[in-house]
């Protein structure tokens, strides 16, 4: 009977008492609003933070095969620059057998596990698509397993170094997986000769995932106490990683394991990528798999990037319980303000209404007249303020809407004037750039006609020099012999003459120098010049002192890039009245953050250096000091330069001696906006 009075009662203050109304009518609303957004976070962060997960550990493989490109473009480079050294071009015109020794001990110098060269009459032991990319002259880098024996033929250490205990099974892997890469060799009659193969064991080659596993998780962008690994497969065995044996105390490395059946059917067998958790030898990891193919297009492994799933759910109901007991407090407190201001706000109207209780019963006391409905206290107060708040509302909105269309037109005229001074702006910088290239262009036309007239008139006296060389050798028949290496070098000289004849001619045809631009190695270039130079300077008293550091390749026209080196160093040379030091250097560009640009070399002389005055003109076309000269050298030299994407400074003390660098980029960079703009 208590318990039904009790309830009646409460029914009866919620109907008729607008305090205890209000309450219930507020609170409830945020109660049942706090848990929906308890829900909704609930699911949208489960849902998140997996994604998440799932699209990181993506990424991180992508970093990783785009790692796995790069290594294989590195090692087919240094391929390419075994086969492109002094020394190998020097013993492949000499002794077969001594090339082959030789080349056989060049691994270690170029950081390869093995490098061998074989015949061409051995050309069958590769693939049918492996023999037809080495005819048509094409370099190849791909995944291949090979047996011991296999190994065994291409370096001695290779078994040894590729054995693989399987911890699981008690046996001894015997095979290798090898990053192989196939140059092929030609000889001078554009037959091939020689087959340079090779590469790197990925058996065992810790310092290679720990490397790309560096590269991939760095610190501090895993959760505290997770782990980021790094998997290479052979197959379904792991060959190399970092992934440990004793995931809770990260002890040791779970290679010659195996993967697990799903990863092996999705990727081995299907050639799928797979993307999700996955129990990694002994624990639980966020896991991507992709196969690595084979020349043939075969699955051969597989590349593995992860890291520890338990860290990211520690985190993650960390987060939900901090963010549970957040929820709860403003809920409490939201609570405690709401009935608070119930009680303090609707105190006053309680009072009101025991005023017009008393006017009913006969007494004495007035506050108006009040038409109320049976237990409703607030209806004729309820009306009056209806009716101010509508007026109030209906005025402060034509208010409101007359502002937010003043600030509309003020935002849009303010925006309209920003553009336009942005627009005239980049106009009058745009104008002040073009001015400077026409002045730059009307000059390098000039250059150009007379380049082109240069050109003809040179064209005429070599074609006189080239026949009467080939009417020597007509007349001298086989006693040429004993000067071959002599006419040799003339009709070299003859070609590159011609060489420059032909680029002077596109400079003036087009407005500047277009030739074959590829890849080339700086030192290289730079050696070839010093030849030139030094055998042009026998009789000068000019010491040379050359170091080259240089590693970056960098994308230039050979010839054009010969003819820079060469005009700098004559110009150090007669800076110095054809004596003194001469000083040559090279060494990678690099820029404030480390990153490698390219590649630079630096011409220092000991001559009279340069007046402050001629600095600003020494690239200006026909401007020389020199009675001899033309003032075309430098001029060329840094058209040549810019249409690769490089730039040539100078540094200079008048009466100590000059400076010139030239700066190459390691990929050639298409021309400015700006440029089109001046030549249309």
């Amino acid at each position: 009977m208590k318990i039904k009075t009790f309830v009646l009662m409460w029914l009866r203050r919620f109907k008729t008492m607008v305090r205890y109304r209000l309450l219930v009518l507020t609170s409830v609303p945020i109660f049942l609003t706090l848990l929906t957004l308890i829900a909704i976070t609930f699911y949208w962060t489960v849902t998140y933070t997996w994604q998440n997960a799932l699209m990181n550990v993506k990424a991180d493989l992508a970093v990783a095969h785009h790692s796995m490109v790069l290594l294989k473009k590195e090692q087919r480079m240094e391929l390419q620059a075994l086969a492109n050294s002094y020394d190998f071009q020097r013993r492949l015109r000499s002794d077969d057998i001594k090339l082959r020794q030789w080349v056989h001990q060049q691994n270690q110098q170029y950081q390869l596990d093995f490098v061998v060269l074989h015949s061409v009459e051995d050309i069958g032991m590769f693939s049918a698509s492996e023999q037809r990319l080495l005819r048509a002259g094409k370099d190849q880098t791909f995944f291949q397993v090979l047996d011991r024996r296999a190994l065994f033929e291409l370096n001695h250490d290779l078994p040894a170094r590729a054995q693989l205990p399987l911890l699981q099974e008690g046996t001894i892997e015997q095979k290798g997986l090898v990053s192989r890469s196939l140059v092929p060799i030609f000889n001078q009659q554009g037959e091939l000769k020689w087959i340079l193969d090779g590469g790197i064991l990925l058996n065992n080659s810790t310092s290679l995932v720990d490397r790309i596993r560096d590269l991939v998780y760095a610190a501090d962008t895993l959760p505290k106490g997770s782990l980021g690994t790094v998997t290479l497969f052979m197959g379904d065995v792991r060959i190399s990683t970092n992934v440990p044996l004793d995931s809770a105390n990260l002890i040791g490395r779970a290679v010659g394991t195996r993967v697990s059946k799903e990863v092996q059917q999705q990727v081995l067998q299907q050639g799928n990528t797979f993307v999700d958790r996955a129990f990694v030898y002994d624990s639980w990891y966020v896991s991507a798999y992709e196969p690595l193919h084979g020349n043939d297009g075969t699955v051969v492994g597989m590349l593995y990037t992860g890291y520890l799933q338990w860290p990211l759910i520690e985190r993650y109901l960390t987060n939900i319980i901090e963010m549970s007991v957040s929820i709860l407090l403003v809920l409490l407190l939201t609570s405690i303000i709401v009935y608070r201001g119930a009680r303090d706000l609707f105190l006053p109207i309680e009072k009101i209404y025991q005023v017009a209780k008393a006017v009913q019963m006969g007494l004495k006391k007035r506050v108006g007249k009040l038409d109320l409905c049976d237990g409703h206290e607030l209806q004729i107060l309820g009306e009056q303020f209806d009716s101010m708040l509508d007026q109030l509302e209906q005025r402060n909105g034509l208010i409101k809407l007359a502002a937010i269309e003043l600030e509309e037109k003020v935002e849009q005229r303010t925006q309209s004037l920003h553009h336009k001074t942005e627009e005239l702006e980049q106009h009058i910088r745009l104008l002040h750039q073009a001015r400077s290239k026409l002045v730059a262009t009307e000059k390098l036309a000039a250059l150009g006609e007379l380049t082109a007239g240069i050109a003809h008139e040179v064209n005429n006296p070599i074609a006189v020099i080239l026949g009467n060389i080939e009417l020597i050798q007509l007349e001298l028949g086989d006693d040429t012999v004993d000067v071959q290496d002599e006419l040799t070098a003339i009709h070299l000289q003859i070609d590159r003459i011609r060489n420059i004849t032909r680029s002077l001619l596109q400079y003036s045809r087009q407005g500047g120098v277009q030739d074959e631009v590829t890849w080339h190695y700086l030192n290289l270039i730079v050696e070839e010049s010093l030849t030139l130079v030094r055998s042009g300077t026998k009789k000068m008293d000019v010491q040379f002192e050359v170091n080259l550091a240089a590693k970056c390749s960098v994308e230039v026209n050979r010839h054009q890039l010969l003819q820079v080196l060469v005009n700098l160093q004559m110009n150090g040379i007669h800076a110095m009245d054809d004596k003194g030091l001469l000083k040559i250097t090279t060494s990678d560009w690099v820029d404030d953050h480390g990153e490698t640009l390219g590649a630079m070399v630096a011409i220092t002389d000991h001559g009279c250096g340069i007046s402050e005055h001629n600095m600003k003109r020494i690239f200006d076309p026909f401007f020389t000091t020199r009675r001899s000269g033309t003032g075309l050298g430098l001029s060329v030299s840094q058209s040549i330069v810019a249409n690769v994407g490089g730039e040539i400074t100078v540094e200079s003390i008048e009466g100590q001696g000059s400076t010139f660098i030239v700066y190459l980029k390691h990929k050639k960079e298409s021309p400015s906006e700006l440029d089109l703009l001046v030549t249309v």
